[in-house]
C-alpha cells in the first residue's frame, strides 16, 4: 500500500472512531434527557353579546347592585397523566408518571345591555385585557407545575391494582389542575381594575387602569374583610 494509501486508511479510521464517539455522546444524551410534560395553548375564544336588561338571557353571568355589563372570563384546565406500573406482588406496585398533558383554554364573553354607552364597552375591554395577559405565560405556568410531577413514584396497593393506578393517576390529574387555576388567579388585579375605575363611572383611561392594577396587584390589593 501507498503511503499516500496509508494515510486516507487512517484518516477514514479516525472519522469512523470520531463518528461512533459522537453518535455515543448524543445517545447518551437522549437517554438523560429528562421527559417534559406536553402544554396545549388553544386560542382565546372571544365573544361580544349584547342582551335586554328587562330579560337577560339564562347563560348570561349574574350582576351585582349597580352592575349593567359584564365580562365573563373561564380559564379552562385539562390534565392527563400517564404512568408505568410495576408489580412486586400481587397486591403492591410502584407507579412512575411518565407522561403528562395539559390543555388549556381561555373563554371570554363580554356581555353588555342594548343601547350601551362607549365607556361601558371600553370598561368591559379592560376586563378582557387582563384576562388575555394572564393567559399569555399560562402555558409556563402549567409547565412548570406540571414538570414537578413527572417521574414521581407511588405505591400503591389493593387486590385491583389497575383501579388504584387509575386513581393515582386521576388524583395527580386533579391536583395538577386545581395547582394551575389556584397560582393563575386574575381576580385580585380585576377587582383592582374596578376599584380604579369605580366599575367605569370615573374618568379614568381604562389603558392605565389596566396597566396600573397588573403592575401594583401584589401591593395594593388586599382581601376585603
Amino acid at each position: 500500500m501507498t503511503s499516500r494509501g496509508l494515510i486516507v486508511l487512517c484518516v477514514s479510521l479516525v472519522g469512523l472512531v470520531f463518528g461512533y464517539f459522537l453518535w455515543q455522546d448524543i445517545s447518551s444524551r437522549r437517554q438523560l434527557r429528562a421527559p417534559v410534560p406536553t402544554i396545549n395553548k388553544q386560542p382565546v375564544a372571544f365573544a361580544s353579546r349584547t342582551f335586554d336588561p328587562a330579560t337577560p338571557p339564562n347563560d348570561m353571568p349574574h350582576l351585582a347592585p349597580g352592575e349593567t355589563a359584564a365580562c365573563d372570563s373561564n380559564f379552562q384546565s385539562n390534565a392527563s397523566v400517564r404512568g408505568l406500573s410495576r408489580q412486586t406482588d400481587a397486591t403492591h406496585a410502584t407507579v412512575t408518571i411518565t407522561q403528562i398533558e395539559v390543555t388549556l383554554q381561555l373563554n371570554i364573553n363580554i356581555w353588555v345591555p342594548t343601547g350601551v354607552t362607549q365607556l361601558v364597552i371600553e370598561h368591559e375591554e379592560g376586563h378582557r385585557q387582563i384576562s388575555e395577559y394572564y393567559y399569555q405565560t399560562a402555558d409556563k405556568l402549567a409547565e412548570r407545575i406540571a414538570k414537578k410531577y413527572m417521574g414521581k413514584r407511588f405505591e400503591i396497593d389493593g387486590t385491583d391494582l389497575g383501579a388504584e393506578s387509575s386513581k393515582v393517576l386521576q388524583q395527580m390529574a386533579a391536583d395538577i389542575t386545581g395547582e394551575y387555576n389556584k397560582e393563575l388567579n386574575p381576580g385580585p388585579t380585576q377587582l383592582l381594575y374596578d376599584d380604579i375605575t369605580d366599575h367605569g363611572r370615573n374618568d379614568a383611561v381604562v389603558k392605565d387602569a389596566v396597566a396600573h392594577a397588573i403592575k401594583n396587584v401584589t401591593i395594593e390589593w388586599t382581601q376585603p374583610t
